[in-house]
């Protein structure tokens, strides 16, 4: 007999196999891997190369400073596509959005490792890069919103914060990726080969997983809830006034539900997912991009001594997201989130402390620790508290601008912020204000969040 499974207890004909299943968890993971992957290679060079190649007539900091710039550009483009994208996912389907986004992201990244440099063209090396970060930041600005909301709309309620956590994990994958590639680097190449020709590699080996996620994706199934939806037919999502048509010739269930969604009154729901974002989309940016650079530059230590305590904390971070995962499926969103932002803000000038203490090793446990508690302990419940926040109607555009904008407040600025403040202070306690600021943000919208464990995903309307 085929194992089967269905999106949720409540999700009525539509049904998927395990297999299924198993192709949906696959293809959300690889995207989001690719995603970060292109992103952390990205910011990594950012860090560690690109103030050399591209900005090399600056100084030192202000270079690190023009580096991480170019960096953020692409969370402009990221809220480009997230209306533009989450739009025609909330119309269309997830699985079209999913398959255009993951070739623009794949084809901008593999397109990086063959730039000219400043030293070959001059201003037109930076402005090139500056449009190819564009292009990468539009196709991504959806593409882990989809895959977020495609496996929280395919997973079993009981196991949806398991399940949903392997966004995450794919984001955990693309970083260990990415700095598994760049620690490589770094420790086999020479200065000169590293900025000449070795910094292009990993751009350029991102083309081959870019072929197998596409055939993926184009073999995956449509989301069970999308077709369960009241709202659906044929494939397309009906307008406003389809629906309103429908609510006043109807006298059935689905005309109540189509009703439910249309007296919806929008906004808090998304200023809650916001919140609950902002936490990890700046401790991310802190830690996972401009730590990098500061600890090479400002504190003097090996080139590879950040990149490898990246990679030990993903490594730890393959424990990390299923157990969070797990315990949101137990305990509930709203209590994990609390405990993970108060242990965050409460760590985070002793974390700051061991990293700047002239130890390798208390580094390395700073950044590890850092990246677990406050980046991918928070992404786990990202990934599926965000899904359940939002009525399936609007649920893939406004995920994807509350991840976006986000990241804009956050994770885009806030680099370019922790780089001018130290640089101002001469201290790296402005980063540690940051991570407490961040968290706090967070902690106070889960506190005015509703649990949304179990809830019904095919609901047109938000939860809040």
């Amino acid at each position: 007999m085929k194992d089967t499974t269905t999106t949720a207890e409540q999700a009525g004909g539509v049904r998927r196999t395990t297999r299924d299943l198993t192709k949906a968890a696959v293809s959300g993971w690889l995207g989001t891997a690719m995603e970060f992957m292109d992103f952390q290679l990205y910011s990594l060079a950012a860090a560690i190369v690109f103030n050399k190649i591209f900005f090399p007539d600056v100084s030192p900091a202000i270079g690190l400073i023009a580096a991480m710039a170019t960096y953020g550009v692409g969370y402009v483009a990221r809220l480009a596509g997230a209306v533009y994208f989450g739009r025609m996912g909330d119309r269309l389907g997830r699985k079209k959005v999913l398959t255009i986004t993951i070739l623009l992201m794949g084809a901008s990244t593999t397109l990086i490792g063959v730039l000219p440099t400043y030293a070959t063209i001059g201003i037109l090396a930076p402005v090139l890069l500056v449009v190819l970060r564009l292009a990468q930041g539009f196709g991504a600005g959806a593409e882990i919103a989809g895959a977020t909301v495609m496996l929280a709309e395919y997973a079993p309620t009981k196991r949806r914060g398991l399940v949903a956590s392997l966004v995450s994990l794919g984001t955990n994958s693309g970083t260990l990726a990415a700095s598994g590639l760049w620690a490589v680097l770094l420790a086999v190449l020479s200065e000169d080969q590293l900025l000449s020709w070795g910094w292009r590699l990993p751009f350029l080996l991102s083309f081959g997983l870019l072929l197998f996620a596409v055939w993926l994706r184009r073999n995956l199934k449509e989301s069970p809830v999308f077709e369960e939806r009241p709202d659906v037919v044929d494939g397309v999502a009906m307008s406003r006034r389809e629906v309103e048509t429908a609510v006043t010739k109807g006298a059935d269930d689905d005309a109540g539900l189509l009703e439910a969604g249309l007296k919806q009154r929008k906004g808090k729901a998304f200023f809650l997912a916001l919140g609950l974002r902002f936490g990890q989309a700046g401790n991310s940016g802190l830690i996972q991009t401009f730590l990098v650079g500061y600890i090479a530059t400002e504190l003097a230590a090996e080139r590879s001594v950040p990149t490898d305590a990246i990679v030990y904390g993903s490594l730890l971070g393959f424990l990390t997201v299923p157990a969070i995962g797990m315990l949101g499926d137990r305990f509930g969103r709203r209590r994990m989130y609390l405990a993970l932002t108060s242990l965050t803000a409460l760590t985070a000038f002793p974390l700051m402390m061991l990293i700047t203490s002239g130890s390798t090793p208390a580094l390395m446990l700073g950044m590890v620790l850092g990246l677990n508690l406050g980046v991918l302990g928070l992404f786990a419940l990202e990934s599926v508290t965000m899904a359940e926040l939002f009525g399936s109607r609007t649920r893939f555009t406004q995920l994807a601008l509350a991840k976006e904008i986000g990241g804009v407040l956050a994770t885009a600025i806030g680099p370019v912020l922790a780089a001018s403040l130290t640089a101002a202070t001469g201290s790296w306690w402005p980063i540690a204000a940051m991570l407490v600021v961040y968290s706090l943000i967070t902690l106070v919208s889960a506190l005015l969040s509703p649990e949304t464990r179990g809830r019904d995903l095919v609901r047109l309307e938000d939860a809040a």
